[in-house]
């Protein structure tokens, strides 16, 4: 298999043309003719990414964020991207990248921090971005204060934000990780939801959500994307059992509760 193929399959999965407007996915530095001889999975392209991928001997690594968003009007050694870059040709490494062509697939990106969650009825909220709902079966009311526990603890996080009282109840909850787009402000309201969830959300958006009787939880923007890399990882290895498959968790931190 070479690099060409799996860009090609993964364009059928996530396709290019979801992707938002500002975003650059699929294949974003390296040779399309390369054989693959193994597969990183990483949530960024960093050095540590790859010095992971030459360990396991990885020539091709497949990320969620792009490394490139916009024009690059120099490659330096000046700045990070720069030497990331370098690095990377050097090695003789691929990237491809899926975005927010991903983030729209919501059995692979929001589904999945659901599952992480303990969730298995979350669904799309019809009218939002990006992003799914789903309701709490405990019989006991559960408050604020111990689901952001659940939620530092399941996705593994550094810590939570929120402005919140933590004696407030949580019962229907909406997610979205990486970044809250605020477009989906009126469904949520529209929908009875009591609390959001997402890796990154405004100040001015969680005190407008507040006086509206929403909590939210800031858990951070990789920690609820570290969720999606096994679900790449199976993907890949289903679709391609002949090549190694390697996640690799750089961002991985140790939760403070």
């Amino acid at each position: 298999m070479q690099v060409n193929d799996i860009e090609k399959y993964l364009s059928e999965v996530f396709p290019p043309e979801n992707a938002l407007d500002y975003d650059n996915v699929g294949l974003i530095a390296g040779n399309r003719d390369r054989v693959v001889s193994a597969i990183l999975v990483s949530l960024d392209l960093t050095s540590k990414a790859i010095s992971a991928a030459k360990e396991c001997g990885a020539n091709l690594i497949v990320t969620h964020h792009p490394i490139i968003f916009g024009g690059i009007k120099a490659l330096t050694m000046d700045d990070y991207v720069g030497r990331t870059l370098v690095e990377l040709v050097k090695s003789g490494i691929s990237v491809i990248s899926c975005h927010t062509n991903l983030d729209l697939t919501n059995e692979f990106g929001n589904l999945a921090i659901a599952e992480m969650l303990g969730v298995t009825d979350a669904k799309h909220l019809d009218g939002a971005v990006c992003g799914v709902v789903y309701e709490l079966d405990s019989e006991e009311p559960v408050t604020l204060k111990d689901y952001c526990r659940k939620v530092a603890k399941d996705l593994k996080c550094s810590g939570i934000i929120t402005i919140n009282d933590p004696q407030n109840k949580v019962k229907k909850v909406f997610l979205q990780g990486g970044s809250f787009d605020e477009d989906s402000v009126e469904v949520i309201l529209k929908n009875g939801i009591d609390t959001v969830i997402s890796g990154e959300i405004k100040h001015h958006i969680c005190v407008g959500l507040g006086q509206m009787g929403v909590n939210t939880i800031i858990a951070g923007h990789s920690a609820t994307e570290q969720a999606y890399l096994p679900k790449m990882a199976k993907l890949l290895s289903e679709k391609f059992p002949g090549i190694d498959i390697t996640v690799n968790y750089n961002n991985e931190v140790s939760s403070i509760l």
